[in-house]
């Protein structure tokens, strides 16, 4: 799920947020962020929460990416918390 958060937040213009249904799921999803990230040469500016693998922020510049642990998605519910950002349909969003 993506959000536009540009007309709510000076933070980033989307934040993207999933989960995984695992601590390892979490990390894999976090990782492969990172790796495409790097491999379309978008820049990595900060990574948090990889060693608790419950809520990890990938910093993207313009884009935020969170990846939860199912329960902490739900407890969190930055949905919810961001509900005056239009949501964005990223799936058929690719990185060219």
């Amino acid at each position: 799920m993506g959000l536009n958060v540009s007309k709510v937040s000076l933070l980033a213009d989307y934040f993207v947020i999933c989960h995984g249904n695992s601590d390892k799921q979490v990390l894999a999803i976090a990782k492969e962020i990172v790796d495409e990230a790097y491999k379309h040469n978008i820049e990595v500016r900060r990574v948090e929460g990889k060693e608790s693998a419950r809520w990890v922020l990938i910093d993207l510049g313009d884009v935020i990416a969170h990846v939860f642990y199912g329960e902490e998605r739900e407890f969190y519910n930055l949905e919810k918390l961001w509900s005056d950002a239009p949501l964005v349909n990223i799936d058929n969003m690719v990185v060219s």
